[in-house]
This record gives structure tokens, sequence and C-alpha cells, in this order.
């Protein structure tokens, strides 16, 4: 049965971004091996991954040579750092499916790139990116960049279990 992941901010080609967020590469191209590797060490061929921005600054032909390598089904949610390419260079690069807004998953579960506003009486969650080795309190956020997962896509059901409350009583 096929599994749906999520992930962010990979930042494929920039170089700064292993000294801004202090990344455990020697240089991009170690980042990029390193990272792909540890995408395909979860990710099959009939999964599906949500990549929530901030993809690649590199040019579309170095673009669709690691999209090529990752396996999976995969859809792009537009990053800040993505916008500057219309929807069809990403597509062009090999993606699947590439939205310039949030798409809501699973009637719960709102995607986007960057954090959404979200208050304790809402009674969803917003998967996002942008921000980093940063996190925002509370139950209404869930942070898929790179750097919070040890660079590896997390699974739907890994984020389900994790903001599920138990209402068990000890």
């Amino acid at each position: 049965m096929p599994t749906t992941y999520f992930i962010s901010d990979h930042h494929f080609g920039h170089k700064n971004i292993i000294d801004f967020e202090n990344r455990p590469f020697a240089d991009v191209d170690e980042m990029t091996e390193a990272m792909i590797a540890k995408w395909n060490a979860v990710v099959r061929k009939e999964d599906k991954v949500f990549h929530l921005g901030d993809f690649s600054f590199l040019n579309k032909e170095r673009t669709q040579a690691i999209v090529s390598q990752l396996n999976g089904y995969k859809i792009l949610i537009l990053g800040n750092h993505d916008r500057g390419r219309p929807r069809t260079w990403w597509l062009d690069a090999g993606f699947d499916e590439v939205s310039e807004y949030p798409l809501i998953y699973m009637n719960f579960f709102f995607l986007s790139h960057e954090p959404m506003y979200m208050n304790k009486q809402m009674p969803y969650l917003n998967v996002h990116g942008h921000i980093h080795g940063q996190k925002y309190e509370g139950r209404q956020y869930y942070n898929v960049s790179v750097e919070q997962l040890d660079y590896t896509p997390v699974s739907f059901e890994q984020i389900r279990d994790s903001v599920v409350v138990d209402e068990e009583q000890a």
C-alpha cells in the first residue's frame, strides 16, 4: 500500500544554506547526494511525496536530474524561492503536480510553505516548512523543513500520530 510523505526546504544547489542553517555537509554536492539518499531510503516508487517548497536553486536541467532520481509521485507546493519560475517550469523539471497555493489534505491538514495563522480553537493542523530550524509552539503546527527531519521525508502516519490527542486518563 502506498505511503504519503511530506518534506520541504531542500534548497538544492544553495551553497549558503549550509552555513545559514548549520547543515552538516562540506559542500553542495555532498548535501545533494545525502538528501537524495535519505529521500530514497524511505520513499518507494509507488509512494506520494508533498514537497512544501524551496526545492532547488539550480537551472532546469540540473533540477530535472535531481527530481528524476527521487522516488515517488512528487507534488510541489511553491515556496518563496520557487515562485520566480512558473508552474510549467517545475512540471518540466519533473514534478507530477505543482500548486501555487496551500492545499487541504484529508480535510484536516493545511499544507503550505510558510506557516499559516492558526489559533488553539481551530481544529486543524498546519503542515509547513519555511522556518527551517525554528519551530512554532502548539499542536496546530508541524514543521517539515529538512532540518527538523534529519533530511528525511516524514510519513502522514507519523504526523497524524504525533498530533492526535490521547483521550485516555491515567
